[in-house]
């Protein structure tokens, strides 16, 4: 039996970026629900019930489960098409989006070091993209 050849094609791509977009605005719906909140302390179970109570009426919240479920469902359908150890690297666009807004939209500071983390994250999606390109045909 040989195994199919799954490769990273451009329309995956544009799937696994379209995903990352959506985990980004998922985070930041989840944020801003939990921020609505206020602050409460969630070190029992009173104050977990309480803090709970609280986010159920955000639509920040209910926003944030849809994008969850579009997310799951195209990254059912993307792990259809190519290799599981190469959708996960690629798919780490996040770890890049998700500060960047949350540097832009919710005013937080992500400083240098961190920045330099993301860059190393960023070059190796680069290279886990560019490795699929070259793969010859396993039988």
């Amino acid at each position: 039996m040989t195994a199919a050849k799954k490769r990273l094609t451009l329309k995956i791509l544009l799937f696994l970026i379209f995903t990352d977009l959506v985990e980004t605005f998922a985070q930041f719906c989840f944020k801003k629900s939990a921020s609505g909140a206020g602050l409460l302390r969630v070190d029992d179970l009173q104050g977990a019930l309480f803090f709970i109570q609280s986010v159920i009426p955000s639509p920040f919240l209910w926003l944030g489960f849809i994008c969850v479920l579009v997310i799951f469902i195209t990254w059912v359908t993307i792990l259809s098409k190519v290799d599981l150890s190469v959708a996960v690297p690629v798919a780490s666009f996040s770890y890049i989006t998700v500060p960047l807004v949350s540097a832009i939209f919710l005013h937080e500071r992500i400083s240098g070091l961190r920045w330099s983390g993301i860059g190393f994250i960023l070059l190796g999606v680069i290279l886990v993209s560019a490795s699929t390109q070259g793969q010859k045909e396993r039988v």
